[in-house]
Order: structure tokens, then C-alpha cells, then sequence
């Protein structure tokens, strides 16, 4: 009777001794929770960019992840065992994922901010340009209208001129 009391309980107590257990052993150049992160953002960008134009990549002639690995000064068995180690405890993994997730987020943010602003500027150029051709428009027909204007004014004393000039003639030609 006290075997079967005893026996759950030393079952239930290797269960958990065998859960504990790690899965896979940390590597000796372990790279750092937050480095992996790092890196982790860089390649999925790197996978982003890849995947919306692959023509854009084609300057990192053999392997863009080798890119990553120099910027971050790791070499890829090193990330691989630490990918490894990282992978084998889902729920510390599924939060480096998550990071990774809110910092992807942010950037998207930040660039979509971007963008609108630049557009917004754009636009604002392009409204102030038109505005501005349209003032040199109406001021280039003011200035046509004044020049005809002119025109009309200088035949119209022209013809003043010639009709006094012929009265006097006029005039004189009467004393005469």
C-alpha cells in the first residue's frame, strides 16, 4: 500500500528531473542575449530585402549573411551553436522573436513617419511651385496688358503728334 502512495510521487519526481534536463548544452562562445537579438533583427531585414528586391543584394557577390556575421564579429558556427542553444528553450526563444518583432515594428514606424513627411514636403513644393508659376503667369500678362497698353498710348500720341503737325502746316499754309 505505501508503494502505491510512494510510486506517483517518484514518478512525478523523475518527471521533473528529466524536464530540467537542458536539451543542448551551452556552447563555449555563447553570444550574448542581446547581440543575438541583434543579429537576429539585422537577418531578418537582410531576409526582407532580399525577398522585395534580390537584384539588391547581388553586391554581396557570395553570402549576405557573412555581412552580418563581420559587422557583428562572430563567424557562422559560432551563431549556428548559439542559434542552437537559444532555439532549444522555446520560450526564451519566442522572446527574442518578440524583440526582434516590437524592433522590426518601430523601424516600420519611423520609416513610414518618414516617408509621409517627405511626402508631405514634396507636396508642399509642388503646390509652391505652381502657385509660384501661376504668379509669373499673371504677372507676365500684366505686363503684356501694359506693354500693349504702352503701344496703344505711343500710336495714339504719335497720331495726336501727326495731327498737330498737320494743322500747323495747316496754319501756316493759311498765313501764308
Amino acid at each position: 500500500m505505501k508503494i502505491r502512495l510512494v510510486l506517483p510521487f517518484l514518478v512525478i519526481f523523475a518527471i521533473l528531473l528529466s524536464c530540467k534536463k537542458e536539451i543542448a548544452k551551452v556552447p563555449n562562445r555563447l553570444i550574448e542575449k542581446e547581440k543575438m537579438v541583434n543579429i537576429m533583427y539585422d537577418m531578418a531585414v537582410l531576409d526582407a530585402m532580399r525577398n522585395q528586391n534580390p537584384s539588391l543584394l547581388d553586391s554581396f557577390k557570395n553570402n549576405s549573411n557573412a555581412y552580418i556575421y563581420k559587422k557583428h564579429k562572430i563567424d557562422s558556427v559560432q551563431f549556428a551553436q548559439s542559434n542552437i542553444y537559444y532555439a532549444a528553450d522555446f520560450k526564451a526563444y519566442k522572446k527574442l522573436y518578440e524583440q526582434v518583432k516590437i524592433r522590426l515594428e518601430k523601424e516600420k514606424i519611423l520609416t513610414e513617419t518618414i516617408i509621409k513627411a517627405e511626402k508631405k514636403k514634396a507636396d508642399l513644393l509642388v503646390k509652391k511651385n505652381k502657385k509660384l508659376k501661376l504668379k509669373k503667369e499673371a504677372d507676365s500678362i500684366k505686363k503684356a496688358k501694359r506693354e500693349t497698353a504702352k503701344q496703344k498710348m505711343k500710336k495714339e500720341m504719335d497720331s495726336l503728334k501727326k495731327i498737330v503737325a498737320e494743322e500747323k502746316k495747316r496754319r501756316v499754309q493759311i498765313k501764308n
